[in-house]
């Protein structure tokens, strides 16, 4: 696979810090992306570390934080998000609020809300209600701070049961929220896995990508392990005119710094803040 436009996006480009650096403590992740030629970093659940020490370690390193998340429950008991779970809005409704105080703090424009597992006997129109309305909660919270609400799509190869497990469901749900500060968080593993072609889906839906995250496939490991076109992808994002980063969130097939060798080492372009 070549990899000749990865260049043209290097000052775009964030570390995924959840599943790259992983070696490292979590607040030495920041920097070892720094080191690498990173842009930026994300992370779903960086709230263990307070937001004060966050972002002064991210000031010190000079990376944004570019995307988080709502707290999405314990994953250890296959918690994948409450946003469309009858019987859960209070709970998910109680994070809005402590997650973009936080978001606040540290700078970064774009939160995701994570939708949940499908629950046994529950109706689809009651799942799709629920997570209409509470994303229009967040969506409006976050408008008032200049905050972006993510919708990704996320297919049963990657989480058995998902809510939101295609992306044109995702558009449905863009579409109908109809708020500015609402996009889709284009995974591209995902829509691959789901058997789309991603630069399709770029071209198709371009306009509402507020974020992008990569990895090939198969394997989900650092760009050239798979058979993933990223050239045609990349050609697709410039062609729809996006301006956000790029997520590099690939489990990587050997130490991080080995997987590396695709990596633009020397970008001519200056680096970007977060677009929203």
């Amino acid at each position: 696979m070549s990899s000749h436009n990865f260049p043209r996006y290097a000052a775009r480009l964030s570390a995924h810090i959840g599943f790259l650096f992983t070696e490292l403590p979590f607040t030495e992740r920041i920097f070892a992306a720094k080191r690498a030629g990173f842009r930026a970093v994300e992370h779903p659940h960086p709230f263990t570390t307070p937001a004060p020490t966050l972002k002064q370690l991210l000031s010190e390193a000079g990376l944004p934080l570019v995307q988080t998340a709502f707290p999405s429950g314990n994953i250890a008991n296959g918690e994948k998000g409450f946003a469309a779970l009858p019987g859960f809005t209070a709970c998910f409704r109680a994070t809005v609020e402590p997650t973009l105080d936080y978001a606040e703090a540290v700078g970064c424009r774009l939160v995701h809300a994570m939708a949940g597992i499908k629950p046994i006997n529950v109706p689809h129109e009651q799942l799709w209600e629920t997570y209409l309305e509470n994303l229009s909660f967040a969506a409006d919270t976050a408008a008032k701070r200049g905050i972006g609400i993510l919708i990704e799509p996320i297919g049963p190869g990657s989480i058995a049961n998902y809510i939101i497990d295609d992306p044109h469901i995702a558009m449905y749900a863009v579409k109908a929220l109809n708020r500015p500060n609402i996009g889709l968080l284009m995974d591209i593993f995902h829509c691959r896995s789901l058997g789309y072609d991603p630069a399709v889906l770029i071209r198709q839906y371009g306009s509402y990508i507020q974020h992008v995250q990569i990895a090939d496939h198969p394997g989900r490991h650092e760009p050239g392990s798979g058979s993933m076109n990223f050239d045609a992808i990349l050609q697709s994002l410039t062609e729809a005119a996006y301006e956000g980063f790029v997520g590099c969130e690939y489990h990587p097939s050997s130490t991080t710094e080995a997987s590396l060798s695709w990596f633009p080492r020397h970008p001519d372009e200056p680096p970007i803040s977060a677009h929203l």
